[in-house]
């Protein structure tokens, strides 16, 4: 499996040159050619051959923490937020959220990731970056004390904010290597500008920020590392794009609005994990994927989890191809037209959601295949356990049952029932923690 992945991988990085201009670089130079070898690199390495061994150990964490009967109630109705109770709710929460020292230890989140993001560091080994100045008005040479200063350094930062801000980006934001982005303690959006842009990178954690009504970007001269600047054409408007990226965890963020997608995994981007989001009115919301022609993306695997589709959602929760999804313990309760699709044969394990279906009789199936007959993707492994299933909707299963297939063990079925959902996805979104409270 693993040498066929690196001969696939290969010939998908030779057959890319082609199409760079998905990449927004309008010079593919020898910079970008060495950043594409080494995000390579560190895909492969990041590639688990053995996934159900992650999905199951993110379940028995789900498991353990809602079955501890000495400690439910500390856990789910612990010490008060803000003066009341502390409801971390699920494992990644309850490893740092009841903390009221969370300010002065916040690098204990680099600790806290689950799912195939689970070495996701960001810049703990780094020292801190305080934003200052919510400005984005030189892409060439950015300002110190921006946000666009801050994630482009060449060494590992753990980025907060010294007040709330909104930063409107006047190009994407290109993201480098071993950065936290970490909006606690400050009401932090980026809005009404260009989103984040995560490429051919590694170790990123993006968190408790607020990102909403993204637009596409004219390109220009863009700097996106201290020892490089290049002229990119004009970005499509995802609110986060990864691209050809390893080790990326998106916690806490509320997201809405934005012209393309809110979250875009794509060209062999793994070891991702999109936990405790809040999703809200757009059309297509995560493609993971970026084509049915590219099977580089085999090596995918991301998981989501504990999030909230919510309010003026239309489809793509996500929509998926090749690749490796755990879709565990969300909450969709708005669809128009269905929630989990994909085509080239993903593999899509969905455990422990609920899926309220929406009046429409024509959209209460909650999967969507394309571009295969029904003799084809019946083969495509999309398996449903333990999901609560609302208001008419169905789930159409395919492929092997996930006991005895050669990606899945008997103790992967170790999640929480859907009717457990409401709970481990109470406190989606961006909070808002205050220092020396629990968060």
């Amino acid at each position: 499996m693993v040498s066929r992945v690196h001969t696939n991988f290969f010939v998908f990085f030779i057959l890319a040159f082609a199409v760079y201009v998905n990449a927004h670089i309008a010079e593919f130079d020898n910079y970008w050619k060495s950043r594409a070898d080494e995000a390579q690199k560190y895909a492969l390495d990041a590639f688990n051959p053995h996934p159900e061994e992650v999905t199951e150990q993110l379940t028995v964490d789900v498991d353990m923490l809602l079955q501890d009967k000495n400690n439910t109630r500390r856990h789910l109705m612990g010490k008060r937020k803000h003066g009341g109770k502390c409801a971390a709710t699920n494992p990644i929460d309850n490893c740092w959220r009841c903390d009221p020292n969370w300010a002065s230890n916040r690098k204990k989140l680099a600790t806290c990731a689950k799912g195939f993001g689970r070495y996701t560091t960001g810049g703990k080994r780094g020292k801190f970056y305080v934003v200052t100045d919510p400005s984005d008005n030189d892409m060439a040479n950015p300002k110190p004390g921006t946000l666009r200063h801050a994630v482009i350094q060449a060494r590992p930062l753990w980025i907060t904010f010294a007040r709330s801000m909104v930063i409107r980006l006047n190009a994407e934001l290109m993201v480098a290597s071993d950065k936290t982005i970490d909006g606690r303690g400050a009401d932090i959006h980026i809005a009404n500008g260009a989103g984040i842009t995560i490429q051919f990178v590694k170790n990123v954690i993006i968190h408790n920020i607020k990102i909403h009504d993204i637009v596409s970007s004219p390109g220009g001269m863009i700097r996106d590392s201290v020892n490089h600047i290049g002229f990119r054409t004009m970005s499509d408007g995802d609110a986060i794009s990864i691209f050809g990226s390893s080790h990326v965890w998106i916690d806490h963020v509320s997201m809405s609005n934005a012209k393309d997608g809110l979250i875009d995994a794509i060209m062999g981007s793994t070891a991702i994990t999109i936990s405790n989001c809040h999703f809200t009115h757009h059309n297509e919301v995560m493609l993971f994927g970026a084509s049915d022609s590219y099977s580089g993306d085999q090596v995918m695997q991301i998981t989501v989890a504990f999030n909230h589709f919510g309010q003026g959602l239309v489809q793509r929760m996500p929509r998926c191809r090749w690749g490796f999804v755990h879709v565990v313990n969300n909450d969709y309760t708005h669809w128009l037209m269905y929630a989990i699709g994909g085509s080239q044969h993903p593999t899509i394990v969905s455990q422990g959601n609920r899926f309220i279906a929406p009046p429409n009789a024509a959209a209460k199936e909650v999967t969507k295949r394309d571009y295969a007959e029904e003799s084809e993707w019946k083969k495509w492994q999309w398996r449903s356990e333990g999901d609560l299933l609302m208001n008419g909707a169905f789930f159409v299963q395919s492929g092997k049952p996930l006991r005895g297939n050669p990606y899945s063990r008997h103790d992967m079925i170790k999640y929480k029932p859907g009717s457990f959902v409401t709970r481990l996805t109470r406190y989606s979104g961006a909070l808002k923690c205050i220092v020396g409270k629990p968060c």
